[in-house]
């Protein structure tokens, strides 16, 4: 049996295949959750009854109005829960709240036969409220002390004596906005019960087992009682590993109280009211430097808006502690981390799940400190990179550090950054009122999940008689491409044709104790896991194939076959060295199974070496660093300060990549929902103290500008990096969903240096987050004012 990361000289990894659904997606003929209720007789819907306040007491309630709509046939409330009244892990988010948090929060949940009749009978519900004060951003919840969870530091030698070494000081705020998801599929849950009193579950789901757990303890069942299965999503990016349980908890108990099966599909305007965002940051900071440039401590307090529940504020504030250093070296931290409560939607994880907060916030300090310095902003960053042999400042190694600048200097030579600049300084030169800028930043972006216990998956690999595979794994599709990865692995791994391997809906009365396909990981895992699972039906059909092909051997006058080396490749099973003595697989699949041999099996992966103390801080969380690097090239009106992202180059780190088509699209797709977050998506609510305070503006895609064909750069250029074997993980892959989202930090860099081109050099140039045209109209126009400053104090 070969290591992990080895790879045979043949095999479907490293293959660029299309996407397994692509087909499906393209003709409309993919299922999804939603497309399933129409096969079931009798189905109900539900619609939720959305509260129009931030912050109320329910007072009274009455339902009966609603059931004299034709075709409502129950409201559900509190009363209604057999178990726990509950749809969050950390038992702080009732399913049905006597008190309202937020605008919109549902209250109840009414079934009808037809939409349309539970939507009126949801109108027909009258609800008695007590408004309540609410807090609706950062610094309201900041200067109110209002915050929730548990407080965090970051801490490494000794920031005092890091100032009193340091040439230069400064200080600084920063506060920047969170993302909607906007995934293309909106929350759906299809629940039934059979007559055993087995609760079926079908959702939109990035944790089918939290979800089924979730929806045991809302009906007081054990968890054996109840089976969820992802057939496939139409993207997550996160806001479907928390958000989905309550919502599928609904559908459940529908069922289970009126013997129906019932439908929970959110419209979008109910998708983007109900469910959580990616969380907004404020951060005050310090940071000393030496006269060579190179940093000496940091110091600083980093608030995130957690909404009114914790859901995963938690870790996607330690993640964000854990990459505020990026691809720099700390010698002297102390950061500060709290998660605020306010009355807002529970935020909640959303790609990079922290570490693109956290990255952003030191890449915004070196690019304002910069010019303060007297540097170039690339030369500020290359200046100081992780080296071999340090450490982050939570203790873990940065292992091959050496790849930061290997990644960083391929990239301006192929982009070529040099000759670049200098174009760029000219073209400003000769045009007052359009500027370019042109910005490098690196990423590197730590893959596993924080919460060590996560890091497990399982798999359950099926050999039928035929010589055909059936493949069951943990992990959940979202678009991504992970179900493909998958097929390539099994492929590989038991040396047959991808044609000849199927794989299976999640579920989890197939593999249980999943944890979420979330943090990057879900190829590692649940990689592993299949791995595991085929090389331990490959081990026994290698002892059956050995005595087949030692008969053949012995035949044409060789010795005898030791089953170490039974080679299985291309749907061929052969002594190695000896292709020409070969069976074909179905042959030894056929053989093994009158032997009476196992033709299947469960495999299970655990990533190994991870030790981390949650409390302090302090250990080795991440299996392993990815590491990437972008270059932006922006041109900015100065009129309005609209802006064309001109040219994108990317260079990014996947190992030796599972499937390259997959993860080039992956790349591209990360990356530009990484700009949508920095310069388009700009979340408001009504922050009045009118009737419709704490009512979030932007609900609709008419108000939430999301990037689409006109933002993408107009050249393009992305690549993998090359030769880049990761040991220890599947096949040599690395990770590939997150890190490249935080690539899209360097646009926003651009953008900073081609406002800062409409003012004079050597100053600092503050840019708003996200970096819409208005804001940057006003970073530039604050450029402009300290030109004229400056001419005025010189005449």
């Amino acid at each position: 049996m070969s290591s992990l990361h080895e790879r045979p000289t043949h095999g479907a990894v490293g293959e660029a295949i299309p996407h397994e659904s692509a087909a499906l997606h393209v003709t409309g003929q993919a299922l999804y959750t939603d497309d399933l209720g129409g096969r079931l007789g009798g189905l109900l819907h539900a619609w939720p009854v959305q509260a129009p306040h931030a912050h109320a007491r329910i007072l009274a309630m009455e339902t009966a109005p609603a059931l004299t709509i034709p075709g409502v046939v129950r409201v559900l409330t509190a009363a209604d829960v057999p178990g726990e009244n509950d749809s969050g892990v950390k038992h702080d988010e009732p399913l049905f709240p006597s008190e309202v948090m937020f605008y919109g929060q549902a209250v109840a949940w009414v079934l009808a036969d037809t939409l349309d009749a539970a939507h009126l009978g949801a109108g027909a519900v009258r609800v008695e409220y007590g408004p309540l004060p609410a807090l609706l951003t950062l610094t309201e919840a900041i200067e109110a002390c209002s915050f929730q969870g548990n407080a965090s530091t970051l801490r490494r030698g000794d920031v005092a004596q890091g100032f009193a070494e340091a040439a230069h000081v400064f200080e600084g705020e920063f506060e920047f906005g969170g993302q909607e998801h906007f995934y293309l599929e909106t929350n759906v849950a299809l629940a039934q019960v059979d007559e055993a009193g087995q609760v079926f579950v079908q959702s939109s789901t990035q944790h089918p087992t939290e979800t089924q757990e979730i929806v045991a303890h809302v009906l007081g069942l054990a968890s054996n009682a109840v089976t969820v299965q992802c057939l496939r999503m139409g993207g997550g990016f996160g806001g479907k590993e928390m958000q989905p349980h309550g919502f599928a908890a609904v559908a459940a108990l529908g069922a289970t109280l009126t013997g129906r099966p019932v439908r929970l599909r959110l419209n979008r305007t109910q998708d983007l009211t109900l469910t959580g965002k990616r969380h907004p940051f404020h951060a005050v900071w310090k940071v000393g430097f030496g006269e060579d440039g190179k940093l000496r401590a940091l110091q600083a307090t980093l608030t995130s808006d957690g909404g009114w529940s914790l859901d995963l504020s938690e870790p996607v504030l330690a993640r964000a502690l854990c990459h505020v250093d990026n691809a720099y070296y700390l010698p002297h931290v102390e950061v500060h981390g709290r998660v605020a409560k306010t009355n807002k939607t529970s935020q909640t994880a959303f790609r990079g799940f922290g570490g693109p907060q956290g990255m952003l916030i030191i890449e915004d300090i070196l690019g304002r400190c910069a010019p303060l310095l007297g540097l170039e902003a690339h030369d500020l960053r290359r200046l100081n990179f992780y080296q071999e042999g340090e450490a982050t400042p939570y203790g873990q190694p940065v292992r091959h550090a050496a790849r930061i600048a290997e990644v960083w200097d391929t990239l301006l030579e192929r982009s070529d950054f040099v000759a670049r600049h200098a174009d760029i300084r000219a073209f400003n030169a000769a045009h007052p009122h359009r500027k370019r800028g042109l910005a490098v930043t690196p990423v590197k972006f730590g893959i596993s999940f924080n919460f060590t216990s996560y890091n497990q998956a399982g798999a359950l690999v099926h050999v039928y008689k035929d010589g055909s595979v059936l493949i069951n794994h943990g992990g959940t599709e979202m678009g991504q491409g992970l179900h493909t990865k998958m097929l390539q692995v099994a492929a590989t791994a038991l040396g047959v044709p991808l044609s000849c391997v199927r794989l299976a809906p999640t579920r989890t009365d197939k593999v249980p104790n999943t944890s979420a396909t979330a943090a990057s990981s879900g190829a590692d895992l649940n990689g592993g896991a299949v791995k595991d699972a085929c090389d331990q039906i490959k081990t026994r059909l290698a002892e059956v194939a050995a005595g087949s092909l030692g008969t053949r051997s012995v035949k044409v006058g060789a010795l005898g076959v030791h089953p170490d080396d039974v080679r299985f490749e291309n749907g061929r099973v052969f002594p190695v060295g000896h292709p020409e003595l070969g069976m074909d697989f179905r042959e030894v699949v056929h053989d093994a199974y009158h032997l009476r041999t196992q033709l299947w099996a469960a495999g299970f992966y655990r990533t190994p070496g991870l030790h981390w103390d949650r409390v302090n801080l302090r250990g080795e969380p991440f299996k392993y660093f990815s590491y990437g690097a972008s270059v932006s090239e922006v041109e900015v009106d100065g009129f309005t300060g609209a802006y064309t992202l001109r040219r994108a180059d990317l260079l990014h780190d996947v190992g030796d990549s599972l499937s390259p088509l997959i993860d080039i699209g992956q790349v591209e797709g990360g990356f530009v929902q990484g700009a949508g977050w920095l310069t388009l998506e700009d979340l408001r609510w009504d922050t009045s103290d009118g009737p419709n305070r704490g009512r979030l503006a932007t609900q609709a895609a008419s108000t939430y500008k999301l990037p689409s064909f006109s933002e993408m750069p107009e050249v393009f250029n992305v690549a993998l990096l090359e030769r880049a074997t990761e040991t220890g993980v599947v096949y040599g892959s690395k990770a590939v969903g997150e890190p490249p989202l935080m690539l899209a930090i360097s646009v926003r860099e651009a953008l900073r240096q081609a406002a800062a081109a409409f003012g004079p050099g050597g100053r600092e140039q503050l840019l708003a987050s996200p970096a819409t045209p208005e804001a940057v109209y006003w970073a530039l126009d604050a450029a402009r004012t300290a030109a004229q400053t400056a001419v005025a104090a010189d005449d």
